[in-house]
């Protein structure tokens, strides 16, 4: 919560879905026809205005992102990004990577992952000096927020085979 309201970015779906729903309780409405609206709006209605199931596949085409999806997605970026990196990059290169990093650790939208992303640029800086050091870099900073979400360590030793060749029994490439 920031500011007394839901940070839809920071939270998963469903907490985001719950506090809200509890917010909505805790609100007076006075209004039958807002109550009425409400309820409907919670239902997905095509043009024609029938009702439809809701799906992942519907949530992931008209839903804003929550933050386990933000959080998939930006990763896939940042890695893929390191692993295109050039193994010899220009000064300007590096200049204008070190930029991004800076940029968009300024503007990340889930306001406590951006504060911590932060602290971790302080405490160890990013690496730009090629490839292998930005790869490896992102790796330990992409295990230490899975440190602290529980999740599994990746073996950063496969930075490469996970986000530039894929494995070698060539299954991405069927």
């Amino acid at each position: 919560m920031k500011d007394g309201k839901p940070c839809r970015v920071c939270v998963d779906f469903k907490t985001w879905s719950k506090l809200e729903k509890a917010k909505a309780k805790t609100e007076k409405t006075s209004n039958v026809k807002e109550q009425e609206s409400e309820k409907s709006n919670a239902e997905a209605r095509p043009i024609d205005n029938k009702p439809q199931k809701i799906t992942e596949e519907w949530k992931q085409n008209n839903c804003p992102a929550d933050v386990e999806t933000l959080g998939r997605h930006t990763w896939t970026l940042l890695h893929t990004m390191a692993a295109y990196y050039p193994e010899r990059p220009s000064p300007s290169q590096q200049e204008s990577m070190k930029m991004f990093m800076k940029t968009f650790s300024e503007n990340y939208p889930c306001w406590f992952c951006k504060n911590d992303f932060q602290k971790d640029i302080e405490t160890d800086p990013i690496d730009v000096k090629n490839r292998e050091t930005l790869s490896q870099w992102l790796c330990r900073r992409h295990n230490k927020v899975n440190e602290k979400l529980g999740k599994k360590q990746f073996d950063c030793s496969k930075v490469f085979e996970r986000w530039l060749t894929g494995p070698p029994s060539g299954e991405c490439d069927q």
